[in-house]
């Protein structure tokens, strides 16, 4: 069992910058997933995650490990990081499951769990191994909205019971509790509607897409200030995250041309994805910028095989200085 943590890295410091690693689980092998968790966690990254897909959701099928058993050995191999999903899919387990699941977590990692969650959204995943997928997106954003209430209170010790709705459980206990006192809920999504609801009545987290662009996350952490307000939640408790798809740091934008290349090649042929921070330490700085002067202080950055060790010792050291000082200035 890993050594219980004392402190914890926080899932939010409004007076710097966080900065979160997340391993794609896809076309990559177990060896080269385990060498970059531990490296991560030994450079200091505050959070650690993986996707939940049984499928690979990026370019041709290839070899995909599953999510919750690959945090368990991280969590074994890892001393300090945060350790979660982004995102559980709801679809794929009770969620009175799931939060047995997360609470195991929390004990192997001596208080370091986190529960990143969402609606689902890969179909074929769902068709090909039997999980239900729904009518569309609203009846699966239906079940996450009944899952969540069920999971805050399992995960505060309770025993939950319900008598409507798509989850029915009688007298679900949760014991033992979990070693934190408040496991952090990190809702994934930026549905304006629905899922910006969601954050503001459950979440202690939100998770927005990077692709969307600084005018987008502004208009979306606006329209959550207002959920907010309406549910009668203090905003400045509910974390801003904003995650990337890939980060890829070279001494010139030629050499991280050729490695994005590279990369895609090796993860099914994948497309490309618009607007990542691929270039020098310049390009990457003034592509995160915009989202730190927002006010967002939880960066998750992906790393898809071969989890580009360089990319990733340069992200901390050349990257981040100048982003704290960004968030000195807010």
């Amino acid at each position: 069992m890993a050594e219980a943590a004392t402190r914890p890295a926080p899932w939010q410091d409004p007076e710097r910058v966080l900065l979160g690693v997340n391993l794609w689980s896809m076309h990559t092998t177990w060896a080269d997933l385990i060498e970059a968790a531990v490296r991560a966690d030994e450079l200091g990254y505050d959070t650690l995650s993986t996707s939940d897909h049984v499928l690979a959701c990026v370019g041709e099928q290839g070899p995909v490990f599953e999510g919750y058993l690959s945090l368990a050995a991280w969590a074994q191999a890892t001393s300090r990081v945060r350790l979660g999903l982004l995102a559980t899919a709801n679809t794929f387990r009770a969620p009175t499951l799931l939060a047995k699941m997360i609470t195991t977590l929390d004990h192997i990692s001596g208080g370091r769990a986190f529960l990143g969650i969402g609606a689902g959204w890969f179909e074929d995943e769902h068709t090909g191994y039997g999980f239900a997928f729904g009518s569309g997106p609203g009846e699966r954003l239906g079940w996450l909205g009944e899952a969540l209430p069920l999971l805050r209170s399992m995960l505060g010790g309770e025993s939950v019971s319900a008598t409507a709705g798509r989850y029915r459980p009688t007298d679900a206990r949760n014991d033992p509790p979990p070693v934190q006192e408040r496991i952090p809920i990190v809702v994934a999504g930026d549905g304006e509607r629905v899922t910006l609801k969601l954050v503001a009545r459950y979440g202690d987290a939100c998770n927005f897409g990077f692709h969307h662009g600084a005018d987008a996350l502004a208009r979306k952490e606006r329209l959550l200030r207002e959920h907010c307000t309406d549910v009668g939640r203090d905003e400045s408790e509910i974390a801003r995250t904003t995650e990337i798809r890939v980060v890829i740091i070279r001494d010139t934008r030629r050499e991280a041309d050729r490695s994005y290349a590279e990369l895609r090649r090796l993860n099914g042929d994948a497309p490309i994805w618009p607007e990542q921070p691929v270039g020098t330490p310049d390009d990457v700085f003034e592509k995160l910028e915009p989202m730190v002067a927002l006010g967002f202080r939880h960066i998750i950055c992906g790393f898809p095989y071969p989890h580009d060790a360089e990319s990733m010792v340069r992200l901390r050291s050349e990257v981040l200085p100048r982003l704290q000082a960004v968030a000195g200035r807010g």
